[in-house]
């Protein structure tokens, strides 16, 4: 049996006018926020991107136009896009920041009670019409919503990394999310050159309910003695022709956000098949995260990297 939960789309109310979104701010400059700012400068959005951390936007700043240069040089942009996306960029560290901007996405750390927080500084700042989003990778849209002042006008937006180069946005609609918070975000992706695919409000949506577990079974094989970490990697890449091995990839991904979305499916589902790999649980508590911290399944230390184990 199936459901689907029910949005404003399913009564006979009279179709509301849909917003059109001028400008974007960003909470969080890491590295889905710093990708995220990209993508909206480039499609001619002033953005505004907020962090606790001055060091960090400035590395955000960095990171951007170096991703541009490289863009640049493979003539995917001209200068003078280049140089207009990255005028368009604000930073700073107060949410005040926001009082006029359209649209807000919260690009935090994976944990619900971080989010959370985020959401309670940042609402008292925004314009009444303002809409928020979170790019969570697994955590309820609803749950989220409800805990701001405009759960109507909350809704999933969950970009893929790294945000300029994947061409997929999850749009995430919690069940008080209205239709053209819905239709106003779905244009936006689009605007930003994505193609959108909607998900339920289910742990993990579409694309981590099926891609975690996959990396979380690769962590079981090693853990259990099927394989090696090259060999588990390179079995994968050549016998299902991904482009990057399951361990290889979960470095890339980060292991806490892996671990963090696993336990949010074996908590939200219940169901044995989501437990998280005492392996990966024992890589997070080491802080062996991936390329991120320099050492994960690989040492990033190396150059190739080699596998830790």
């Amino acid at each position: 049996m199936s459901f689907r939960l029910a949005t404003r789309a399913d009564t006979n109310e009279a179709p509301s006018a849909v917003p059109e979104i001028q400008s974007v701010g960003i909470v969080g400059a890491g590295q889905m926020g710093n990708g995220i700012a990209h993508v909206c400068a480039l499609a001619g959005l002033p953005v505004t991107v907020v962090d606790i951390n001055p060091a960090a936007l400035d590395k955000a700043v960095t990171t951007i136009a170096r991703n541009m240069e490289r863009q640049l040089g493979r003539k995917l942009i001209t200068e003078e896009q280049r140089d207009a996306a990255l005028a368009r960029i604000t930073t700073g560290t107060d949410y005040a920041l926001f009082a006029d901007t359209d649209f807000v996405v919260e690009a935090a750390t994976e944990k619900e009670a971080i989010k959370i927080e985020v959401f309670k500084a940042l609402c008292p700042h925004l314009k009444p019409t303002a809409m928020v989003a979170s790019n969570t990778s697994s955590i309820s849209i609803t749950r989220l919503g409800a805990a701001t002042d405009r759960p109507e006008r909350f809704i999933g937006m969950h970009f893929m990394n790294p945000v300029p180069v994947m061409k997929l946005v999850e749009i995430i609609r919690g069940i008080a999310t209205d239709e053209p918070t819905y239709r106003a975000v779905d244009n936006l992706a689009k605007k930003l050159g994505k193609q959108t695919a909607t998900s339920e409000d289910f742990p993990a949506f579409i694309v981590n309910r099926m891609l975690v577990p996959m990396i979380n079974e690769a962590v079981y094989a090693l853990y259990e003695g099927v394989g090696d970490i090259r060999s588990i990697d390179t079995a994968m890449k050549l016998g299902a022709n991904h482009p990057m091995g399951p361990l290889e990839l979960a470095d890339f991904i980060g292991l806490d956000t892996c671990l963090s979305i696993m336990q949010v499916l074996y908590d939200g589902l219940s169901d044995s098949k989501y437990r998280p790999c005492p392996l990966l649980v024992k890589y997070v508590e080491a802080g062996w995260l991936g390329r991120k911290s320099g050492k994960g399944f690989y040492d990033y230390s190396q150059d190739p990297p080699a596998p830790t184990r």
